[in-house]
């Protein structure tokens, strides 16, 4: 059990604490459901963040130091500072039973998994497959989309594919298989990512938010062009200076233009997030409130 978490005679585990491996969009947009609804949240990174919607990603702290998402403030600490986001020391104060803000922590390896010893981990790096995360990580264990088995792998996965089943919250078996095939925005899949041209270091030459045509470039690899497949209005770019490989994504464009915000977190990410939380209750890890020591 996590320092400060209590549990009634009923059971209900009361301000539970929360490790979520992985900032993306659909992590934030799921550790910015669960800090809005009081839980406390700490999110792990890697050292070098390749998140595409780096608005709405708290992985963006680890380069810029802090972030905002919506109202909600993330912050880059390191591990033996966790603390203070939950008594607001920096921060200054968040909403009635609401940490003011958010903290960030470098660790890939999820060595604060067993220092903190928290209620719930969270697997939300959408790697397509298990990195390590295990059942016996905490209370209960969530996962989300596919590479891992309810029941086996973790407690919980959380559909992630867009359609009917986005969001269900699975007890048993696993999440529909990655095709491999982005999901249709607009009428377009594969056109609306930027894919680098080659091995080398990404440098952008427009940024989040700027609206181009198809062939317009977006960003260089080492001299050669990203190249939009699409008009449309740029979503998402990966950070400049990082290292990249041909192939990989290093950006999204959303043909619907100037009707996308890049600072909302989507659609999808507030579904899936809408599911953690469904999860997280159902299983009776309730957020903490003001009155609780």
């Amino acid at each position: 059990m996590s320092a400060g978490s209590r549990i009634d005679d009923d059971g209900l585990t009361h301000d539970s604490l929360i490790v979520l491996r992985g900032g993306g969009d659909l992590g934030t947009g799921v550790a910015h459901r669960l800090s809005r609804s009081g839980y406390r949240v700490v999110v792990l990174e890697t050292g070098e963040p390749r998140a595409v919607r780096r608005r709405v990603a708290f992985a963006e702290a680890v380069h810029a130091g802090e972030t905002t998402v919506q109202g909600v403030l993330a912050r880059r600490v390191q591990g033996d500072e966790v603390g203070s986001a939950w008594t607001g020391r920096g921060g200054g104060s968040g909403a009635r039973g609401r940490a003011p803000w958010v903290p960030v922590v470098v660790d890939p390896e999820g060595k604060l998994v067993r220092r903190l010893e928290p209620d719930v981990v969270i697997d939300a790096r959408m790697a397509k497959r298990n990195l390590g995360t295990e059942r016996e990580d905490a209370r209960l264990t969530v996962a989300l989309g596919p590479g891992f088995e309810a029941g086996r792998d973790v407690d919980i996965v959380i559909e992630t594919k867009r359609g009917h089943s986005l969001g269900t919250v699975i007890e048993e078996g696993p999440a529909l298989a990655d095709t491999g095939v982005p999901g249709e925005v607009a009428g377009v899949s594969v056109e609306r990512l930027l894919r680098s041209p080659a091995d080398g270091v990404f440098r952008a030459t427009k940024v989040i938010g700027d609206i181009v045509a198809e062939g317009d470039e977006v960003a260089t690899v080492d001299g050669k062009p990203v190249v939009a497949a699409t008009g449309g209005i740029i979503r998402g770019l990966i950070a400049d200076g990082l290292t990249v490989s041909e192939g990989e994504k290093v950006g999204d464009v959303d043909r619907r233009g100037r009707d996308v915000d890049p600072g909302a977190i989507s659609d999808k990410a507030r579904a899936i997030g809408g599911a953690v939380l469904e999860a997280l209750l159902s299983r009776g890890m309730l957020p903490g409130s003001p009155e609780q020591p």
